[in-house]
C-alpha cells in the first residue's frame, strides 16, 4: 500500500484482505496499541521502524509459505519499494503496488476530519507534518505500477 496519511491505504488494505484472505499488516495499528498516540514522542520514528521490522519478519515467513500479505507501510520512496519488491522476489513472491493519487488539499481535509474523530483508532496528525511529508513523497511511476521495480540510479553525490 503506497501513499501518505489520509490517502485511503488502510481502507483499501482492509478490503483487499477481506477479498483475498491475505494477512494485513498495518504498523500504525500496532504502534497505537503499544504506545498510544506517540506522534510527538522523540522515539516515535524509531518505534515505527521497529514495528515495521517485526511485521516484515512475519511477512517473510508467510510469503515463503505461499501466503499473501498486505504491507500497509506507506512506502514513500522508490528505493524502499524496490527493496521490498526484491526481498519478496527472493522468497518466491510477487509484489504489486496499490496506490490512489490524492492531492494535498484532499489529504488535509481527510486528516482534519480524522483528527476530529480519531478516538484512539488513528494518530492525531498535525497538518504541518503531512505537508512536510508530502514534499518528500515519491509517487510510483508507470513502471512500478506495472510491477517493474528497479532502484533509482545513484546520484552524483553518492560516494559508494
Amino acid at each position: 500500500m503506497v501513499g501518505l496519511p489520509g490517502s485511503g491505504k488502510t481502507t483499501r488494505a482492509k478490503l483487499l484482505a477481506a477479498e483475498t484472505g491475505a494477512l494485513r499488516l498495518t504498523p500504525d495499528e500496532w504502534q497505537l496499541r503499544l504506545f498510544g498516540n506517540d506522534v510527538h514522542h522523540p522515539d516515535h520514528d524509531r518505534r515505527h521502524d521497529e514495528v515495521e521490522a517485526l511485521m516484515w519478519e512475519i511477512a517473510e515467513t508467510l510469503l515463503a509459505r505461499g501466503t499473501d500479505v498486505i504491507l500497509d507501510f506507506g512506502f514513500w520512496s522508490r528505493a524502499e519499494r524496490a527493496s521490498f519488491a526484491a526481498r519478496a522476489k527472493a522468497l518466491g513472491a510477487s509484489c504489486a503496488i496499490h496506490f490512489e493519487h490524492v492531492d494535498l488539499t484532499e489529504l488535509e481535509r481527510r486528516v482534519t476530519l480524522r483528527n476530529a474523530t480519531a478516538g484512539g483508532n488513528h494518530y492525531v496528525l498535525p497538518l504541518e507534518f503531512l505537508r512536510q511529508w508530502a514534499g518528500t513523497f515519491e509517487p510510483p511511476d508507470e513502471d512500478e505500477l506495472a510491477g517493474k521495480f528497479s532502484p533509482p540510479a545513484p546520484s552524483s553525490s553518492d560516494s559508494h
